[in-house]
């Protein structure tokens, strides 16, 4: 056994590094709709690990969380653009997700006393009183139309295509230079949280989960780690939120509405609650769907090509219809996901074959019990 573990850690580190040098060198091979998937994707992973850590370990059920990003996008937008304070691009970002971190503070007071369902209804208020206020604050927002995003800088380095960049003889665009602080991003999200669900504050949010009294029992702050956990959700929201905004290069109030806090509860409920791969998995299918959808709508059956006049079905209400099967698949054959489903054909793969030979039984009672002297 204790031969075991080191071998299947160094495959583990084998197949990441592995996957890291593969994704490192994606760029160079892929055109700029693949690239752009795979921005968005990895984008909503950073959210929907936020949620995975708030619905999926601490219980705790948010419909507001379309909120928090557009606080971290549009907050990026104004700290950095013009009108707004115009502050180093750098500067704006890291504010715009302590902004969303204090969205999600002002609202943990709520948090840390309301649970379940009303917990839901609560933060659904939130969508919709955000959704009046990117339309109403014409000098922050910008309005019905949005704003444009200022491009990121980093040290005179510009995650934009306005200086020219060449390597291996391939050029580097805005998608090409965003995949790579994507990939950080990413990067920083995934080993924060596992740390997070490894730690002590993870434990505590599971026996939240599981039972608020035992979790009082056992000296866990039960409204303490409510709202921290909701700040910290908020705070991957808002990363989530900034990463969207210099994807998207325009942001539009539109965007921001409950049909984006939808996506995110189906990414962590089909990728599997309460895991950081599971949530990845989960937001990778469902934003990159539609996307496909769209690009190979004329070779797809029963679906039409998005401008199509009314009463055919576009790509974009294709994928939701097949995603929300397959949440309904989930619930009813895999609950834990996809991460607890591929991690139970790993187990069965990894299971010892069976020896064929029977194990000797067990002696009953009276074989083993002494013999009485006959009177």
């Amino acid at each position: 056994m204790s031969e075991r573990l080191p071998r299947a850690r160094a495959i583990r580190l084998g197949w990441t590094c592995a996957a890291v040098a593969v994704l490192c060198a994606l760029p160079f091979y892929l055109d700029a709709f693949w690239l752009r998937i795979g921005l968005f994707s990895m984008a909503a992973a950073v959210g929907a690990v936020g949620l995975g850590l708030l619905s999926g370990t601490a219980g705790q059920l948010s419909l507001g969380h379309a909120f928090f990003l557009a606080v971290g996008a549009y907050g990026y937008v104004w700290l950095a653009g013009d009108p707004g304070p115009g502050l180093p691009t750098a500067v704006a970002a890291v504010l715009a997700v302590l902004l969303a971190g204090a969205a999600g503070g002002l609202f943990s007071p709520v948090a840390g006393r309301v649970r379940g369902i009303y917990l839901g209804v609560a933060t659904l208020a939130l969508v919709f009183l955000g959704h009046h206020v990117l339309l109403t604050a014409d000098s922050v927002t910008g309005g019905f139309n949005g704003r444009s995003v200022p491009p990121l800088e980093l040290g005179g380095f510009s995650f934009s295509t306005g200086s020219e960049l060449t390597l291996l003889g391939v050029p580097f665009g805005a998608e090409e230079r965003l995949w790579y602080l994507g990939l950080a991003l990413f990067a920083v999200t995934w080993f924060t949280a596992r740390g997070i669900l490894r730690g002590r504050p993870g434990r505590a949010l599971v026996a939240l989960r599981d039972s608020e009294t035992a979790a009082a029992v056992m000296g866990v702050n039960v409204s303490r780690y409510r709202s921290a956990a909701f700040v910290v959700s908020s705070m991957y929201a808002g990363l989530a939120g900034v990463l969207l905004a210099l994807s998207f290069r325009r942001v539009v109030p539109d965007y921001f509405g409950l049909v984006l806090s939808v996506d995110y509860l189906a990414m962590i409920v089909i990728g599997g609650l309460g895991s950081v791969a599971g949530a990845t998995a989960g937001a990778v299918f469902v934003t990159a769907l539609p996307l496909l959808m769209t690009r190979y709508a004329d070779q797809l059956p029963l679906v039409a090509a998005p401008g199509t006049p009314d009463g055919t079905v576009g790509p974009t209400e294709a994928a939701r219809y097949l995603y929300g099967a397959a949440i309904v698949l989930i619930l009813l054959f895999a609950p834990d996901g996809l991460h607890g489903l591929a991690r139970r054909l790993r187990r069965r793969r990894a299971a010892p074959p069976p020896s064929g030979t029977t194990a000797p039984s067990q002696p009953t009672a009276s074989a083993v019990r002494a013999k009485e002297p006959t009177p």
